[in-house]
């Protein structure tokens, strides 16, 4: 057996192996050694058709495998970067409201977010206060139906940001960084409201609790 047939052989072997990875890492990394080996053997055999697909395919499973370890890479530093809305800024739409005007209301039909740049606003239900530099109205782009689970009301005049739902869909999809951006300030919303019905619970049991030692008082 000749080293050419030996480089047929690994070839072979390469593009076997290739078949068989799970993850898109090691796939990309075994089908650029495969068409290393390929276009050697296809050069020296002068396989024309061998070297045109190889010279093809070499180039992209190289981009590929770049792409991938950049986007890893992106989805890591986006794991560990804090909740900045800075650069998201230039996506959204700049909107002036007045004091008491509703923003939006609980079972309303939620198709976007917002960010406060000045002002003040409240979450009625919850009787939550917001300033500036908050993200508001994200909420309903988790839930089911798409629905306000709130009613936002402005306090004083001022600014807000908004970005369509829509526009948060692709950059979800299309951006790592934003995708992890968006779980954890979801995430982060969620474990407050969870917080502060725990809180609530608590208040309203030490309520219940009391309730009969005043009631002994009085009536003593």
């Amino acid at each position: 057996m000749t080293w050419l047939d030996g480089l047929a052989w690994l070839a072979a072997i390469l593009a076997i192996t290739g078949s068989a990875m799970r993850t898109i890492i090691p796939l990309r990394c075994i089908g650029i050694a495969t068409n290393a080996v390929s276009l050697t053997y296809a050069v020296f055999m002068r396989a024309y058709p061998s070297i045109t697909v190889n010279l093809i395919l070499l180039p992209l499973n190289t981009v590929r495998l770049y792409q991938m370890i950049r986007l890893i890479r992106q989805v890591k530093q986006a794991s560990k970067s804090d909740l900045s809305m800075e650069w998201l800024k230039p996506f959204m739409t700049r909107r002036r409201v007045k004091a008491g005007e509703i923003l939006f209301a609980k079972g309303d039909s939620a198709t976007c977010m917002f960010y406060t740049l000045s002002g003040r606003y409240r979450l009625k239900e919850l009787n939550i206060e917001l300033v500036q530099g908050q993200v508001v109205g994200e909420m309903g782009f988790m839930s089911p139906d798409n629905r306000r689970t709130q009613t936002l009301e402005c306090l004083d005049d001022g600014e807000v940001l908004n970005i369509s739902y829509d526009e948060v869909r692709q950059l979800y999809f299309q951006n790592p960084e934003f995708g992890f951006y968006f779980l954890r300030l979801t995430s982060e919303r969620m474990f407050k409201n969870m917080e502060m019905m725990e809180a609530e619970i608590a208040r309203l049991k030490n309520e219940s609790a009391e309730t009969p030692f005043l009631r002994q008082a009085v009536s003593a």
